[in-house]
């Protein structure tokens, strides 16, 4: 199937209740209002296709941008491909979950990763610090660079309440991803966390909230989770 085939199999399954919550959370036109199920529905059958992922996302249709991160045949994605995607991602749920999927699943993630938190650009940054707390929660440890990680940490808790609102939101989950998903650098993270306190970030009047990370990460300590590497970061 085709890219134009697979848009005209998603239009009719949006709903128009789904895509005025999905507005609210500052996803423009156009867009059909697919719920996420759906979506996997389609990407079960697909599994990954390369060409197929770039020309979807290309639609600039929200639906197929997402749909085309799950479909993404992420170890053929070349640097060229996922810049194109950063510069192109028109909203959160894509430069901070779709962009940041594909990219730590890639061989460039941190490269770009380490490139996009320097930038100027809001979504860009965003970006960049999920990719990094992707790339955390599928690296085993020993394959980390925990310097790197501690110089971030400091970065993080000394720059963040002075960052545009989504790097805020994504530096905030960095935080708790290292916390979460680096044992050896748990305790680090939740000291820093208590040293940020709360992250104030406008959720455009949506029922979202900011997670506290020091209490996020104690949850996942309680559960016995830390450490636990995840398989994939797509969902």
């Amino acid at each position: 199937m085709n890219a134009e085939e697979i848009v005209a199999e998603l239009r009719p399954l949006g709903s128009e209740s789904y895509k005025a919550v999905i507005r609210k959370h500052g996803v423009p036109e156009p867009l059909f209002g697919v719920k996420i199920e759906e979506l996997k529905k389609v990407q079960k059958r697909i599994k990954k296709d390369y060409q197929l992922a770039l020309d979807l996302y290309d639609t600039g249709i929200y639906d197929a941008m997402y749909l085309a991160g799950l479909i993404a045949d992420d170890l053929r994605m070349t640097d060229e491909d996922l810049r194109r995607w950063v510069e192109k991602a028109h909203c959160a749920a894509i430069s901070e979950y779709t962009v940041p999927w594909v990219a730590a699943e890639s061989h460039h993630g941190l490269e770009l990763a380490r490139e996009w938190i320097d930038s100027d650009q809001e979504r860009v940054a965003a970006a960049g610090w999920s990719t990094f707390s992707n790339l955390v929660a599928l690296t085993a440890d020993a394959d980390l660079d925990l310097s790197e990680l501690r110089q971030l940490l400091r970065r993080v808790e000394t720059t963040i309440h002075e960052q545009p609102n989504r790097a805020r939101y994504a530096m905030n989950g960095f935080v708790i991803a290292v916390g979460s998903y680096v044992r050896e650098l748990t305790e680090t993270a939740l000291q820093t966390a208590a040293r940020i306190g709360k992250v104030t970030v406008d959720m455009n009047g949506t029922a979202c909230v900011v997670p506290y990370a020091p209490d996020y990460i104690e949850k996942v300590r309680k559960r016995g989770a830390i450490g636990k590497k995840r398989k994939t970061v797509k969902c």
